[in-house]
C-alpha cells in the first residue's frame, strides 16, 4: 500500500510538466496559418542557452484531479483489504482522495523549459530573439524570421539535432 501511494506520488511529480513544444518558432496556431506574414532573411550570430518560464497551470489541474481519484482507490483498497469495515473503508476512501488531490498541488504553476536566446544582424542593427527551442538546431549563418504579430518573431531553426541511437 505505501508503495502504490509513493508510486502515485512519482507519478503525479513527474508527469505533469507543460513541455512548451507550442512555443517554438516553428509552431503557429490556427489564426497564423494561411496568411501572408512578413518573412526576411537574417544572420545569426550567435547562439546562446536560455530557460524559458511557461504556464503549468492545466498541468497542474490535471495532477490535482488524477491524485484525488488515484488517492481514493488506494485509499478504498486499503481499507477494504484492512477489514476496516463499510464506514472504515469509506473514511480511508475519502483521507486517501484529500491526499492525493493534496499531491496533485504540489506541482507547479510554471515550469523552466530548454530556450534558446539568439543574437542575429539585420541590415546592420544587431537584435536578439529568445524562444523555446534546443541549441542545436540553431547554428551561425542565413536564417529565415518571420513576423506574426507586432514585434513577435520566430526564427526558423537552420540546423538540425544529432539523432539519438
Amino acid at each position: 500500500m505505501k508503495q502504490l501511494v509513493i508510486m502515485m506520488l512519482v507519478t503525479l511529480m513527474v508527469g505533469c510538466a507543460a513541455t512548451g513544444s507550442n512555443l517554438k518558432g516553428n509552431v503557429y496556431h490556427a489564426g497564423q496559418v494561411n496568411r501572408a506574414q512578413m518573412a526576411r532573411s537574417i544572420q545569426i550570430l550567435e547562439v546562446l542557452p536560455a530557460q524559458v518560464e511557461v504556464d503549468n497551470s492545466k498541468q497542474k489541474q490535471q495532477a490535482q484531479v488524477g491524485g484525488a481519484i488515484l488517492g481514493a482507490v488506494a485509499g478504498g483498497l486499503g481499507g477494504g483489504f484492512g477489514g476496516l469495515g463499510g464506514w472504515g473503508t469509506a473514511g480511508t476512501t475519502v483521507a486517501g482522495g484529500a491526499i492525493g488531490a493534496a499531491a496533485g498541488s504540489m506541482v507547479n504553476d510554471k515550469v523552466l523549459v530548454q530556450g534558446v536566446t539568439i543574437m542575429y544582424r539585420e541590415n546592420g542593427n544587431g537584435y536578439s530573439s529568445t524562444q523555446v527551442g534546443q541549441p542545436c538546431e540553431f547554428r551561425p549563418g542565413v536564417a529565415s524570421i518571420i513576423t506574426t504579430e507586432q514585434n513577435e518573431t520566430r526564427i526558423q531553426a537552420n540546423a538540425t539535432c544529432p539523432v539519438e541511437r
